[in-house]
């Protein structure tokens, strides 16, 4: 069989990267696929779809995955099992991305199930793959028959050293002060998702204009690409969904004015106002024919949905009034409290309107970072935020399931406002923190409750954050000749209008952001009003912010484990760990601290965490004493390790060990040194010398003793090289002279192995016997 020839079209970004784009040799039983290749960066997307849709369904069952297979990059996975398993956030957080672009494009009436899959099946350490996946997905699905109106795709930009830059690499965003994901067709933005440090509403409006002018050449790509697929250029027909004209019309023109004046009413209780357009519903459907009914109540339902959009987004239109009563800029009622969990190391509840966040933060040490493991992404994370959302919050009944995807994408963005107001630097956060949302209400944007929250409670906690962050959603309404903004939007104001786009930020600028955008052609002009009415909104906000709270506590509460950091050498790190933790170890079980080493810009950084400052006080101690550097003149205070007939080894620093000869015990002649030390003992000793050449240390004890009066000091020894040379000395004699050796007492091996032993002793007394010695 010969080899297949796949389809191609390729392009450049614009830093010179060569793109890729081929189909028709991958997974040809998908409806549609299509690899894209960047260097040895690839990814292979799929696309299948029912024909047929279920019945009743009234809208698209789409689902997106997107997976990193590890041994994309030679890896193997973690775990016991070694093989990948359940989506990772991170993947999760890609899928979503992917959905939040491609769903929009999707014709309205298709309900048919469609599944995306993008695998990336071969990886560079230094190419971050999500920057391409829309791409593939959209590629992958604009190949096949399945009715798309694409293409689209995404691209990350980034501003580094003020410059903008398309899908950088890893290496490069370590410098970027603004770091976007946005998705378009060739017309209109669709979504936009990212994080920056404290940017202006300009730069942003800026970016997107340049992310978008590169999506526009990865779209000229894909329509080149479709032209060369014979597949594609027939979409298959279908019928999803089978309407009753004469009943839409029914339905409009009973439920439309009552609608209306629903939203004409101002009624701001959520429950009460659901219940209001229910009793429209329920007033329609008692005009039906009672044998009609069940047959009608699927198309009454969508038909209704029409008529109470058209309703409510109408007379905002034409009143410039919310359907609570608010006007378009106003902000609901908001208000804090803090330090409401007595046992938190930080805590705080957010209410605005109707949405309310319970926020708790934990403070913890290295130890309790949390590791990212990924094919690509491998990193630990100091800084963690979990979002919580009960079915309570909204007065639902729903079984209590694994954190959906949804609780782990609004998790991330307010993590994201968030973490670059956290200072990195060990000194001034000393602490691996995790903060908790809880959402216990929600009508409006429960994301930026938990920002707001967030920042609350982790001033409460004593976290020096470098300024107070705050976060609103904006929504837009608009029937192209008329357009409004509206200011901390609803749930039903989400649900009805033509645009989502969540803001946080300090005082000083932007931190993060997420856009979704629900209609074709919003102009430039139009999204920056709406950044720049954010902005009035968060300035609102952080003024209630600080009125709660106007700065991070002085220090943390009394029961917070304390963390203290010490700088040493990076010689010294080893010395402090020991043989297989053997020190450390040592250290943590006489103090109760926790201790950790990192080495960081060629230092060592300790960082001693434990429940009270006697503990830390006690650790410190220990390290700065393995780190001190003898010093000749110094006294230390010692154990004595071991005891020889010449004297006593000392450790007067841990892991340093000095030999204290017979001779410098004490003032008086010494004849035993059993019966002044004790193995264990703690005595005070002297340094007096340092060897030059073998660095090691000579102990005295009795010169911080007293001299005895009358005390005479026995003559001084020749030094070394005043002695006469050993070849010019007279001879010992025989060594059979001296007697069998049990006269002379057992032979002592004990310090041989010690580094201070006696180095004069003459090193043939402890050679093997000779054989003549033995007769």
């Amino acid at each position: 069989m010969e080899p297949i020839t796949p389809i191609t079209t390729t392009f450049q970004t614009p830093d010179g990267k060569q793109v890729i784009i081929e189909t028709g040799k991958l997974a040809k039983q998908a409806n549609g696929s299509a690899v894209v290749r960047v260097g040895n960066t690839m990814l292979l997307a799929t696309v299948v779809a029912k024909e047929e849709a279920a019945d009743n369904a009234d809208f698209l069952p789409l689902s997106v995955e997107y997976k990193e297979k590890y041994y994309s990059v030679g890896r193997f996975p973690g775990g016991f099992f070694k093989r990948e398993t359940k989506p990772s956030d991170y993947e999760v957080l890609i899928s979503r991305l992917i959905d939040r672009a491609l769903r929009p494009l999707f014709p309205e009436d298709f309900h048919a199930e469609v599944q995306v899959q993008v695998t990336l099946i071969s990886g560079d350490k230094n190419v971050p793959p999500d920057a391409y996946a829309a791409l593939a997905a959209s590629a992958a699905i604009n190949v096949s028959d399945i009715p798309f109106h694409g293409p689209i795709s995404e691209v990350r930009v980034a501003q580094i050293n003020g410059e903008f830059v398309i899908n950088p690499n890893f290496d490069e965003m370590e410098n970027a002060t603004l770091e976007l994901i946005v998705a378009a067709d060739n017309k209109n933005i669709m979504m936009v998702e990212g994080e920056c440090e404290e940017v202006s509403e300009d730069t942003m409006v800026e970016a997107l204009k340049f992310a978008h002018e590169a999506i526009k050449t990865q779209c000229d790509a894909q329509s080149e690409l479709m032209s060369k697929v014979d597949k594609c250029q027939n979409k298959y027909d279908y019928c999803h969904e089978v309407n009753d004209e004469e009943l839409r019309k029914q339905v409009h023109d009973f439920c439309y004015p009552r609608c209306y004046e629903v939203a004409k009413s101002h009624t701001a209780n959520k429950k009460l106002r659901s219940q209001m357009f229910d009793d429209v519903k329920a007033a329609f459907i008692e005009t039906i024919p009672e044998e009609e009914r069940e047959e009608k109540q699927f198309m009454i339902e969508r038909y209704f949905y029409d008529a109470e959009k058209s309703g409510v987004r109408n007379y905002m239109l034409d009143s410039h009034k919310r359907i609570d009563g608010r006007d378009l800029e106003e902000i609901r009622p908001i208000w804090c409290e803090i330090d409401c969990l007595p046992s938190a190391h930080g805590s705080s509840i957010f209410t605005r309107g109707e949405t309310q966040s319970l926020c708790a933060v934990t403070l913890g040490t290295k130890l309790d970072e949390q590791i990212i493991d990924g094919a690509v992404v491998e990193r630990k994370d100091r800084v963690i935020l979990h979002y919580n959302f009960p079915s309570f919050a909204t007065g639902e009944v729903k079984a209590a399931r694994s954190i959906s995807r949804r609780e782990i994408g609004h998790g991330n963005l307010a993590l994201r406002a968030l973490k670059g107001m956290i200072p990195s630097d060990y000194e001034e956060n000393p602490y691996t923190i995790r903060i908790v949302s809880d959402i216990l209400e929600s009508n409006g944007s429960s994301s930026m409750a938990t920002v707001c929250a967030g920042t609350l409670a982790l001033m409460d906690a004593g976290v020096k954050m470098k300024k107070p962050v705050s976060g609103i959603a904006m929504g837009l309404i608009t029937d192209n000749d008329r357009y409004i903004i509206l200011s901390d939007i609803l749930g039903d104001e989400d649900h009805l209008g033509d645009m989502d786009f969540k803001v946080t930020g300090t005082r000083d600028g932007i931190t993060a952001c997420q856009m979704d955008i629900k209609v074709d052609g919003l102009p430039y002009e139009i999204l920056a009003k709406a950044l720049n009415q954010a902005k009035q909104g968060r300035m609102h906000i952080l003024d209630i912010i600080s009125d709660t709270i106007a700065e991070p506590r002085s220090d943390y509460k009394p029961f917070v484990p304390r963390i203290e950091t010490i700088i040493i050498d990076k010689d010294c790190i080893g010395a402090v760990i020991g043989p297989g933790g053997k020190v450390i170890q040592e250290i943590q079980a006489q103090t109760g601290a926790t201790i950790t080493i990192d080495e960081i810009d060629e230092k060592g950084y300790v960082q001693i965490f434990a429940p009270d400052y006697d503990a830390i006080n006690a650790a410190k101690l220990s390290i700065r004493r393995i780190i001190a550097k003898p010093e000749v003149g110094t006294v230390y205070t010692g154990k004595v390790k071991s005891i020889l007939d010449f004297g006593a080894f000392v450790e007067f620093l841990p892991g340093k060990d000095g030999l204290l000869h017979i001779s410098e015990i004490t003032w008086e002649r010494l004849d035993d040194v059993n019966k002044v030390l004790k193995v264990g003992d703690t005595i005070e000793v002297k340094l007096i010398e340092i060897d030059p050449k073998t660095g090691k240390y000579r102990l005295s004890r009795k010169v911080l003793l007293p001299k005895p009066e009358g005390y005479v000091a026995p003559p001084a020894r020749e030094p070394r090289e005043a002695r006469e040379p050993r070849e010019a000395r007279e001879p010992r004699g025989d060594r059979n002279d001296r007697g069998p050796r049990d006269s002379r007492g057992p032979r002592n091996n004990n310090f041989r192995g010690h580094h201070d032993h006696d180095n004069n002793r003459n090193q043939e007394n402890y050679a093997p016997r000779k054989k003549e010695d033995e007769e």
